[in-house]
C-alpha cells in the first residue's frame, strides 16, 4: 500500500514518475515487441473449448489489417458503433479503431430498437458493426430496422463476414492519433435510467487498465478468463486493454457460464479472475459442486458492489486468494480506487481501497466544494489522467461533472481515513430523506452485508405520506436461510441507530441489473410501488 498520513481528505497522486502518455497503438506495439510469440488472445466456445487464437505479433498484424480497412472507409474522428457480444472481432475492432483514429461507440448487445436508436443518434455514429444475434436477441434484424431510419448510418457490417470487415485493407493506412484524442464513447450504465455518453481518450483507457491489472497481480504470460461484457469499461478497458498491456493471455468467453468458467480455470491453470459479487458466488458454488482444481487462481478482483465478509472468506477458502475490490466510473476509464492484496479483511470488505497510481482523490463538501477533514463525509472527487474528455455533445452535463479545477464529481458520498482508504457511504442523489433526516443507503447496505447469510443487499427510498420517504431493504441470501423481519431488524439495530432501520424488508432471488452488473435501484422501487414484492412479516 502507499504509506501516507493525511490530515485532510485529499490523497495526492502516487507512483511517480508518471509514465509517458500512450495510445492504443503504442501499447499494442510495445507488447508485441516484448512478447511476440506469447499467446495474446484465445477464443472460448460456449462449451469452453479453445477456438481461434492469436499471439501478440499475430494480433498486432490483424489489428493493423483491420485498421487499414477502417481508414479506407472512415475519416479520422468518425464514430462507429459496435453491437456485439464477446467475440475476438470485438477485441480486434477495439484495437483497430485506436490504430485508425476513429471513435468506437460501444453498445450493449441486449439493447432493443429504442435503446439502440438513442445511442446511434446521440453518438452521431456513421457505421454499425454487429453480430446476427446473441442469447435470442435478433441483433442484426434490430439494427437494420433502426438504421433504415437513420440516414447518417452509411455502413452496416457483420463482424463475422470477414470479406466485408477487411474490405479496403490494401488501400487504407495506419494513422497516428495522439494519446489525448478520443477513442471511445461509452454510455453510463443507466442505474438512474438516463445514460450519457462519456467521451474517453486513448491514454486514460490504456493506462488505467494496465494500472488496475498490475495492482491485481497480473504479469506477463499469466492466463485469465474474460467473461465480463466488452461494451463496458470493465470488459474493454481493465480486462481487454489492461490484459494486452501486461502481455498476459486472455481467454475470451462469449458469455458468463459458471460451469464453463470453472472448467477452463482448471484446464488452463488460470491465475486471475474478475467478476461482480454475484458471479463470484456462482463460481464458488460451482467449485464446491464439481470439485474441480482451481488452485492456480492467485488473484480475484471484484467491483460494482461491496464485498460481503462471508464472500471474502469463501473465496479465500475455495481459491486461496482474497477479493480485491475496485471502484470507479465509466467517466474515469474506469478505476479510481482499488484494494491491495495484502489488505486486512476489514479493509477488503469495508473500504474500496486506496487510489490507483497517478490519481488524486478528495472528499469535498457538496455545497462549498471545500476539501473536508479526514473522516468527514462528503462527495468523492477525482483528478487524474483517466478522467473523460466530457459527455458527448452535452456541455451542460460536462460542466456539472467536472469543475474549473479539473475535479470530476462522482456523485458518490464517502469518507477517507488518514491512510487514504476510502469508504462509500451513499449516493448524493440516492440519499433518503426520512422525516427531514438524511439517510445514506450504502451505510445501511454495508452493515447488512455483515450478516453471514446475506450475499447482496440494496436499500432504496420508498415514498411515504407521513415521513416523506421510508427505507426499504432488499436482500438476497447465499444459502437456504429463511429470513424474517424481526431477525433482520435486530441485526441492524445492533449496528446502526434506530432511525436507520428499514421499514420494509424484501427477500429477492435475483436483481434487475444493468449490462455491467449493477443493481438498478429505480426498478426495485418501481416494482415495490407496483406491488410486485412481498414484504416480510
Amino acid at each position: 500500500m502507499y504509506q501516507v498520513e493525511l490530515s485532510e481528505s485529499l490523497f495526492p497522486a502516487q507512483g511517480n514518475p508518471e509514465p509517458a502518455p500512450m495510445t492504443v497503438g503504442d501499447m499494442l506495439r510495445q507488447s508485441a515487441a516484448r512478447a511476440p510469440n506469447q499467446a495474446a488472445l484465445k477464443e472460448l466456445t460456449y462449451e469452453g473449448e479453445i477456438g481461434r487464437s492469436w499471439t501478440y505479433s499475430e494480433l498486432l498484424a490483424d489489428a493493423q489489417r483491420l485498421a487499414r480497412a477502417l481508414t479506407s472507409r472512415h475519416e479520422e474522428g468518425a464514430r462507429i458503433a459496435i453491437y456485439a457480444n464477446n467475440i475476438p472481432e470485438w477485441i480486434l475492432l477495439e484495437a483497430a479503431s485506436g490504430l485508425a483514429g476513429v471513435i468506437l461507440v460501444t453498445v450493449n448487445p441486449a439493447y432493443q430498437k429504442r435503446e439502440l436508436k438513442f445511442v446511434l443518434e446521440q453518438s452521431r455514429a456513421e457505421a454499425i458493426y454487429y453480430v446476427a444475434d446473441f442469447r435470442g436477441n435478433p441483433m442484426q434484424e434490430i439494427a437494420d430496422t433502426v438504421c433504415d431510419e437513420i440516414p447518417a448510418i452509411t455502413h452496416r457490417i457483420l463482424l463475422t463476414d470477414h470479406d466485408a470487415l477487411y474490405a479496403g485493407e490494401n488501400s487504407g493506412e495506419i494513422r497516428n492519433p495522439k494519446p489525448d484524442d478520443a477513442v471511445q464513447i461509452q454510455y453510463t450504465s443507466g442505474t438512474t435510467g438516463f445514460p450519457k455518453g462519456a467521451l474517453l481518450h486513448h491514454n486514460g483507457l490504456v493506462r488505467n487498465g494496465v494500472d488496475a491489472m498490475r495492482r491485481g497481480g497480473v504479469e506477463q504470460g499469466d492466463a485469465f478468463i474474460h467473461h465480463m461484457p466488452l461494451f463496458h469499461t470493465t470488459g474493454c478497458a481493465i480486462l481487454a486493454l489492461g490484459g494486452l498491456g501486461t502481455a498476459s493471455t486472455m481467454l475470451l468467453a462469449p458469455m458468463f457460464d459458471p460451469a464453463v468458467v470453472v472448467k477452463v480455470m482448471e484446464r488452463e491453470r488460470v491465475k486471475f479472475v474478475l467478476g461482480v459479487p454475484t458471479m463470484l458466488v456462482a463460481l464458488i458454488d460451482e467449485v464446491r459442486r464439481s470439485g474441480r482444481d482451481v488452485s492456480s487462481v492467485k488473484r480475484i478482483m471484484s467491483g460494482g458492489a461491496m464485498v460481503a465478509p462471508q464472500l471474502c472468506h469463501d473465496a479465500k477458502d475455495i481459491f486461496g486468494a482474497p477479493i480485491q475490490i475496485v471502484y470507479g466510473q465509466t467517466e474515469t476509464s474506469p478505476v479510481l480506487t482499488q484494494a491491495w492484496y495484502e489488505d486486512t479483511l476489514k479493509d477488503l470488505t469495508q473500504t474500496i481501497g486506496q487510489p490507483v497510481a497517478h490519481t488524486e482523490i478528495s472528499i469535498r463538501d457538496p455545497q462549498s466544494n471545500n476539501v473536508l477533514p479526514v473522516g468527514k463525509q462528503g462527495e468523492i472527487c477525482a483528478r487524474a489522467y483517466s478522467v473523460m474528455l466530457g459527455y458527448n455533445d452535452n456541455p451542460d452535463a460536462t460542466a456539472a461533472a467536472i469543475d474549473s479545477d479539473g475535479w470530476l464529481h462522482t456523485g458518490d458520498l464517502g469518507r477517507m481515513d488518514a491512510r487514504g482508504y476510502v469508504k462509500i457511504t451513499g449516493r448524493v442523489k440516492e440519499m433518503i430523506i426520512r422525516g427531514g433526516e438524511n439517510l445514506f443507503p450504502a451505510e445501511i447496505e454495508n452493515a447488512m452485508l455483515e450478516h453471514a447469510a446475506i450475499d447482496e443487499v440494496a436499500v432504496v427510498g420508498i415514498p411515504d405520506e407521513k415521513w416523506g420517504e421510508q427505507v426499504a431493504c432488499f436482500v438476497r441470501s447465499n444459502s437456504d436461510h429463511e429470513f424474517n423481519a424481526g431477525e433482520l431488524k435486530a441485526f441492524i439495530r445492533d449496528r446502526l441507530s434506530p432511525q436507520k432501520t428499514p421499514a420494509y424488508w424484501i427477500s429477492v432471488s435475483e436483481w434487475p441489473l444493468t449490462g455491467s452488473g449493477k443493481i438498478q435501484k429505480f426498478k426495485l422501487a418501481e416494482a415495490f410501488d407496483a406491488g410486485q414484492h412481498a414484504v416480510m412479516g
